[in-house]
């Protein structure tokens, strides 16, 4: 079970309540037959307008986790053995689907990877707007028509009166992903979940969709899950880390702590694959090897085969939490010496 302390300390030393709750998660998905983890004892939690970042390489488990959160795990080929995710005093593990239709969309909702696939194709901006609207509210379709303008202007769309009644392809990669977040911002949800809000898009329209959603955070007081493996956007946006590989939590802390007090030996493999202009003349680091698959994994710490700083009981067994401050804990046997390396390296 990984422990967690992405709840921040409030000035009071209490922990603040959180809006979202994730405990000791396990999520299975059958393979051949068989049943094999791609999440393993996560957890974590979500506060009233912070920002959570939770970054790894693909198949860490990342996106999954929150389709488990919204309820879309495919029926079937998936499996909760163990955990719990808790919205509002319930376990939205155990609601119903028409509960959970209540919940999606509404009080959490997500925004997905690809902005070109994820809008239909065939019908008008205007129609997949108000069909949310309508979804959740009883509002007429003037009502419905003015809210949908209303957002789209708030994220950024010109000429909305003639762009409302346009299609998906009429829009620039930039312009639909804008289109994405007014959608999901529509009914007021308290948390958005943003999987890789910024891939396939340029440096600058990167920019831009960061500070919409730091704007509409400000505005709505709406709590964020942001997932993605690059550590430039998360150091922007986010109030607190979670770095994830194979599927469990290798380290957690406030980002500053996670910037300067690294103590993971992925977590340090991440920040030195960063470019650094200071030292433009070296080759970009990259971590050797390959994350394991699923069914294959390793004794002990999975990240084991690729660490620098493997040792004997990195083999035989998953390390315990190690609270190295009261937002920051990390699972490594070899903290001391990842502490020597990134000083060293300082």
């Amino acid at each position: 079970m990984n422990e967690d302390v992405s709840a921040s300390i409030d000035s009071e030393g209490k922990a603040a309540k959180p809006v979202l709750s994730v405990e000791d998660l396990v999520i299975q998905f059958k393979i051949d037959g068989r049943f094999v983890t791609a999440v393993d004892g996560l957890s974590f939690h979500l506060e009233q307008g912070k920002t959570l970042g939770i970054v790894g390489e693909s198949g860490s488990g990342k996106s999954v986790t929150n389709l488990a959160v919204m309820g879309l795990l495919p029926k079937g080929l998936s499996r909760i053995p163990r955990g719990s995710i808790t919205y509002e005093g319930r376990d939205l593990l155990k609601c119903s689907k028409r509960e959970m239709q209540k919940v999606r969309g509404n009080k959490i909702a997500m925004i997905f990877q690809d902005p070109m696939t994820s809008l239909n194709p065939f019908l008008k901006v205007s129609t997949q707007l108000v069909e949310v609207l309508h979804q959740h509210q009883k509002l007429s379709k003037a009502e419905a028509n003015g809210l949908a303008k209303e957002m789209l202007k708030k994220v950024g769309i010109p000429d909305v009166e003639n762009r409302f009644h346009q299609y998906p392809h009429e829009f620039s990669g930039g312009m639909r992903q804008r289109v994405m977040i007014a959608m999901m911002l529509l009914n007021n949800p308290e948390v958005l979940i943003a999987d890789e809000p910024t891939t396939a898009l340029d440096v600058t329209i990167q920019a831009q969709i960061l500070d919409l959603l730091r704007d509409m955070q400000e505005q709505l007081n709406t709590a964020i899950i942001l997932i993605t493996h690059d550590l430039g956007v998360v150091a922007e946006m986010a109030d607190h880390i979670q770095v994830m590989y194979s599927g469990k939590t290798m380290e957690s802390a406030s980002t500053a702590a996670l910037f300067t007090q690294t103590a993971h030996p992925y977590t340090l493999g991440l920040l030195r694959s960063l470019p650094n202009l200071a030292q433009e003349d070296q080759r970009l680091y990259s971590i050797p090897g390959r994350p394991p698959d699923l069914d294959s994994r390793p004794e002990g710490c999975p990240f084991a085969p690729r660490c620098d700083f493997v040792k004997d009981a990195c083999r035989q067994e998953f390390p315990p939490a190690q609270q190295i401050s009261a937002n920051h804990v990390v699972y490594c046997w070899a903290v001391d010496e990842v502490r020597a390396a990134r000083e060293e390296s300082a």
